[in-house]
């Protein structure tokens, strides 16, 4: 993993990073892969822990809850919305105040807290449980009390709040680990992104295998647990790396959002003043910089009105030209919503599916229907590094491009493997629909049709080839195209875009339930019984969805001006 020649390299001190005794960093003894194994290591183990509570989720919300299919897709895709809309508050706290260490220490602890460890001497011997397998376990009756339910989604928030300052802190502190200035350093960081992407696909894959299995056959209680061993576990790996990161200094501790919106109200104030005269703007020329020349209405924050004597009330260049990357990512990050709303169909509805399918391996295994999404997983494990070793190297060396392809070439491939992706999905759901029909079991939506679940496995993979592009490319153009005093918001402004893609798929589902459902409620889209529902012309709206966001993903991405044109 990585060249190594990076650790190899002359040992020179890397411009605005300290080390752990707040030296200026050098290249010999900090930063590169020698930090980011440690970081990484982290980001494995936070997503194990994350996707041993969302994977199955839905399961225990219809069979242990005893909630309607649609509600619980609609709580699913809330609860996961919510989870990755916090890590923008994250981000903020991180770029304003605690710095990118602490936040991912501290949000380890809330975590943790979340996942409590108690002990419990009532259940055949002694047990290891959290905060969501107390609440499992304590309330194991056959039908579910109020306080259950409370305390249940309380457990659940509680470990969106940690996630939130661990998912954009991790990946942008890793970043940082990587002097832009040194060549070799720079090539090292856009591999960063695909090993980063591989470990949490590693995560994954174990969580779904494991926990998904422990779940559904062994006890919730447990498979909720097991998670907070694994996070102390990861927290104390993070930690281990403290003498090898480079820190960075945060010259603005403002946040970014007081320091974005104070340029666009300084621009409509002096909306009649011109920046021409040097006299009056307080901070010198532009210098140059490939979007300088973009939204030259908010240079006018640089002006300050005649007569004025306090600097300090001028917004600075680096304060303008954040505002200017910010709206020149804004076009892309709209259009990349469609991508979160297909996303979150893996989690509910693939695999509410795959509960009515024939699961069994052999004559006496079945696996469980939330462990299919570990071929997802899986083809990003495989592929990750095929892409970096190969398909790299050799795209290289044709567009003379460091990566390849530009990130946004790579995202926009992305998108439209998903539109394949959801019209397969929609065939596959017919087919079941039809086999439902043919065995005369539209009425039982308990048993077990005469299908295969392995027709599901294809979508999973389609899904895991879409994510090589479309996730790890957003993640490195969103980290790479913000200013490093804000990159942690803009590690939490790709996040955002997976957290409102599941809040409006679940706005979607809510509407469609009502709109397309009889009188009795039971005949929708999303009936409870699958046999009923018509999941396939959902798959369907989503692909033309997806066809419409690519095509005007294509235009903004044509007109995009890069920071940074010699790192894409």
């Amino acid at each position: 993993m990585g060249n190594s020649r990076v650790s190899e390299a002359p040992s020179l001190e890397v411009n605005g990073t300290v080390d752990h005794n707040d030296d200026p960093a050098k290249t010999s003894s900090t930063g590169s892969w020698k930090s980011t194994y440690f970081i990484i290591g982290m980001g494995v183990v936070e997503r194990f822990a994350f996707k041993g509570i969302e994977t199955n989720l839905i399961n225990y919300l219809t069979e242990r809850l005893g909630e309607p299919t649609a509600a619980a897709a609609a709580n699913v895709n809330m609860w996961a919305g919510i989870a990755t809309l916090m890590p923008l508050l994250g981000a903020s706290v991180a770029d304003s105040y605690l710095g990118q260490y602490l936040t991912i220490v501290l949000s380890s602890l809330f975590y943790i807290l979340s996942l409590t460890i108690v002990l419990n001497f009532y259940w055949n011997g002694l047990q290891a449980l959290g905060l969501l397998a107390l609440s499992v376990l304590l309330f194991s009756g056959s039908s579910p009390v109020q306080l259950q339910v409370v305390f249940f989604f309380f457990s659940l928030y509680l470990a969106a709040i940690g996630q939130g300052g661990l998912k954009p802190c991790l990946q942008a502190f890793g970043a940082d680990q990587f002097d832009q200035k040194n060549e070799e350093e720079r090539k090292a960081k856009s591999s960063f992104f695909n090993w980063w992407y591989f470990g949490l696909a590693g995560g994954v894959t174990i969580s779904i295998l494991v926990l998904s299995y422990i779940q559904d056959n062994v006890s919730w209680s447990l498979g909720f647990g097991i998670p907070c061993f694994l996070m102390v576990l990861g927290l104390l790996l993070f930690l281990t790396g403290a003498r090898t990161y480079r820190y960075s200094i945060k010259k603005d501790r403002r946040s970014p959002f007081v320091r974005i919106g104070r340029v666009f109200v300084a621009s409509v104030k002096n909306w009649k003043l011109s920046p021409t005269t040097k006299e009056q703007v307080a901070q010198g020329d532009l210098p140059y910089q490939q979007g300088s020349y973009q939204f030259k209405f908010l240079n006018k924050a640089l002006v300050l009105p005649r007569g004025s004597e306090e600097s300090g009330k001028a917004c600075s260049i680096n304060d303008v030209e954040e505002a200017k990357a910010v709206l020149r990512l804004f076009p892309i990050w709209f259009t990349c919503l469609g991508y979160g709303i297909v996303s979150a169909q893996p989690s509910t509805f693939f695999t509410k599916q795959a509960t009515t399918l024939d699961r069994s391996i052999g004559p006496s295994f079945h696996m469980t229907a939330a462990s299919l999404q570990v071929f997802r997983a899986l083809t990003v494990l495989i592929l990750i590094p095929i892409y970096d070793l190969i398909f790299v190297p050799i795209a290289s060396s044709i567009t003379r491009k460091p990566s390849g392809i530009t990130m946004l070439q790579r995202v926009g491939t992305g998108i439209f493997l998903f539109i394949i992706t959801m019209v397969f999905a929609a065939l596959v759901e017919l087919k079941r629909l039809k086999t439902a029909e043919q065995y005369q079991l539209l009425d039982m939506p308990k048993a077990t049709l005469p299908m295969r679940a392995w027709w599901l496995v294809p979508q999973f993979i389609f899904f895991g080839i879409s994510d090589l592009f479309t996730s790890v490319g957003m993640q490195e153009f969103f980290c790479d195209q913000f200013p490093n005093e804000s990159r942690s918001v803009g590690v939490s402004l790709c996040s955002m875009i997976t957290g409102l893609g599941n809040l409006l798929s679940s706005f979607l589902i809510s509407v469609l339930g009502k709109v397309t459902s009889g009188d009795g409620g039971d005949d929708g889209w999303f009936s409870d019984n699958l046999n009923r529902a018509h999941l396939d012309y959902f798959y369907c709206l989503l692909a033309g969805l997806s066809t419409l966001e690519l095509v005007v993903f294509l235009f903004f991405a044509k007109s995009y001006i890069y920071n940074r044109s010699s790192i894409i």
